[in-house]
């Protein structure tokens, strides 16, 4: 089976334990019972390209990634769950810089929840105002969208 092929079980993944620092399994195409990937694999899983994965190791927003025998990247279920993550801070508008922050912390252990909490925090904060002007902006669309339609009609 290859990573692109999926079985009922790999859909339908428990939700995670509280407390952890990942975000919850992942619906992604996974074989079960598999645990190592390639970098070709994980780029056609997560839709990153292998320079961008290859970059978040260089630059410490991935974790070690172990290799085979041959020096591949050999990426397991865990570095799928902390890839996903990171693609959703990517789409909150988190800079890398606090991403590779967050990656550091984790990194340090437990005793730095409370830093860990302030940085999602304040990255939730912008998510909102971010929500809020897009709302902003979509009422400025459906209003032209209305008045376009109405003139059409006389």
């Amino acid at each position: 089976m290859t990573v692109m092929q999926t079985t009922h079980a790999a859909r339908e993944e428990a939700p995670a334990p509280a407390g952890i620092c990942s975000a919850p399994p992942l619906a992604h195409p996974r074989p079960d019972g598999r645990d190592g990937y390639t970098i070709s694999e994980v780029a056609a899983v997560t839709g990153l390209t292998a320079h961008t994965l290859r970059w978040y190791e260089r630059i410490g927003l991935m974790p070690h990634v172990d290799r085979s025998h041959t020096g591949q990247r050999r990426y397991s279920n865990r570095d799928l769950d902390w890839l996903d993550l990171v693609t959703k801070l990517r789409l909150t508008g988190m800079p890398v810089a606090d991403m590779v922050r967050y990656a550091q912390l984790v990194r340090e252990g437990e005793h730095t929840y409370t830093e860990r909490h302030e940085l999602l925090e304040s990255t939730r904060r912008d998510v909102l105002t971010r929500i809020a002007e897009l709302r902003d902006t979509l009422a400025v669309l459906d209003r032209k969208i209305g008045f376009y339609a109405d003139a059409g009609r006389r």
